[in-house]
């Protein structure tokens, strides 16, 4: 019997300066999500493809814009139903995903793949709202995109490198491919 899950996430999202050291002698996790519905500017509800698992999730923010807190609902998924499922939406996004310890704090290096190759996110996740607030960001990470829309995956979902790099350059990121 599969179960759903409901958490509160805290998290902070950068922009990586560089690709971390710390990825060096890690293998990804290869993920493949499909936002749904793909009608929608920016869905909250995505199909997972991560490595040889399957899951739908819905995650909103848990207080109006605030990206930092989402509510994420999960529900493991079957082969047959993810594949069946991958007819609804062409909103993909594909990325190696590294998990690793940056200045003593877990991360999900995140380099994204296909027409968005060049675009390497960074996420720390918090247990509470304390240890958020108190978190200083490494060198490897540019600048903090938690609250940037643009970088949502629901949105860079089916969108290329070029579609965002005006923005990008206005945060001073360049493509670290």
């Amino acid at each position: 019997m599969t179960t759903s899950t409901d958490t509160i996430e805290y998290e902070l999202t950068f922009l990586a300066r560089e690709i971390p050291v710390e990825i060096k002698d890690v293998s990804p996790v290869k993920f493949r999500d499909i936002y749904l519905p793909e009608s929608v500017e920016h869905p909250h509800l995505r199909i997972r493809q991560k490595g040889d698992s399957y899951e739908i999730t819905k995650k909103v923010p848990v207080h109006n814009e605030d990206s930092s807190e989402q509510l994420e609902q999960t529900i493991p998924l079957e082969p047959a139903e993810f594949k069946a499922l991958l007819k609804v939406s062409n909103k993909t996004l594909e990325k190696d995903r590294y998990l690793v310890k940056i200045n003593g704090h877990s991360a999900e290096v995140d380099v994204i793949k296909g027409d968005l190759k060049g675009l390497v996110l960074i996420d720390f996740e918090f247990e509470n709202e304390k240890q958020k607030a108190a978190f200083q960001p490494p060198a490897c990470c540019l600048v903090d995109v938690t609250q940037e829309e643009f970088v949502a995956g629901g949105i860079l979902a089916g969108k290329s490198y070029l579609d965002i790099e005006s923005k990008l350059k206005t945060l001073n990121y360049y493509n670290i491919s």
